[in-house]
Order: structure tokens, then sequence, then C-alpha cells
């Protein structure tokens, strides 16, 4: 059995066969007793989109509701949203201060490496969501 990432949340929106999803991401600690008195416990609200024919026809905007996604996907986003712009920030700073250019410069040209790298990535969105998607567990 593969391993999956879980989460639980609140269908937004269903339009179609697409589901919008809330999910209210905790830190470990914001579950706490003293969580508001303390600086450290933190909560985010994401939204994820689901495309699910089957979940759109049986549930309803509100309803509670588990998302998840395969390990394998999660990595694939992982290396896709930061490992691969970190390798090619590194792999262009480093050639350019090989090449003599000046720090500021260099590291200026790195940060702009990421400009067509995330122009890539908008234009294949398409593409990775075929290869990395969220489910409605049942």
């Amino acid at each position: 059995m593969e391993n999956s990432v879980r989460h639980e949340g609140t269908i937004e929106s269903i339009e179609g066969r697409h589901i919008r999803v809330r999910i209210v991401q905790n830190s470990a600690c914001a579950a706490c007793k003293v969580a508001s008195r303390c600086n450290a416990s933190e909560s985010k609200i994401k939204i994820v989109d689901v495309y699910d024919e089957e979940a759109a026809k049986t549930h309803q905007v509100g309803d509670s509701v588990v998302v998840s996604t395969s390990s394998r996907s999660a990595g694939r986003a992982l290396l896709l949203g930061f490992g691969l712009p970190l390798a090619m920030m590194l792999a262009v700073l480093v050639v350019f201060l090989l090449a003599g250019v000046e720090e500021g410069t260099a590291a200026l040209g790195a940060i702009g490496i990421l400009v067509p790298y995330y122009i890539a990535i908008w234009l294949m969105r398409e593409h990775i969501a075929e290869k990395i998607s969220f489910g409605i567990d049942m």
C-alpha cells in the first residue's frame, strides 16, 4: 500500500468537476492550550483544487472531507517548487563566480534564473496538474 499525505478540510465551492477544499494547516503546537499567548504557534489556511466528477456529484459546499495525495506526488511537488529552483540558483551562482563576475551581480543572476523557471512552470501547469493531483477520500 502506498503512503499518502492526508488533510481534513471543508468544501468551499463546487463548479462542474472542480472542487475547492479549504484546509487549515496547524503547526505542531497550534493545538496547545496556551497557543494564543505564544508566538511560536501558527496556522495557515490553504485552498486545494480537486478535480473529481464523482465526488462533485456526492458532496455539497460545507461538507467536511479528507483530501489526499500520494507521497510520490507530494515529493514531485516539493522537487518542482523547491529542489530544482535551489539547484538552478546554486549552479548559476557558481558558474558566475567562477567566470569572475562580481558577487552582487552573480547573486542577482542566480535570483534572475527563477523568472524563466517559474514562467515555464506556469506554462506547463496543466501537464503538471496531471502528475500532481489531490483526491477526496470517500
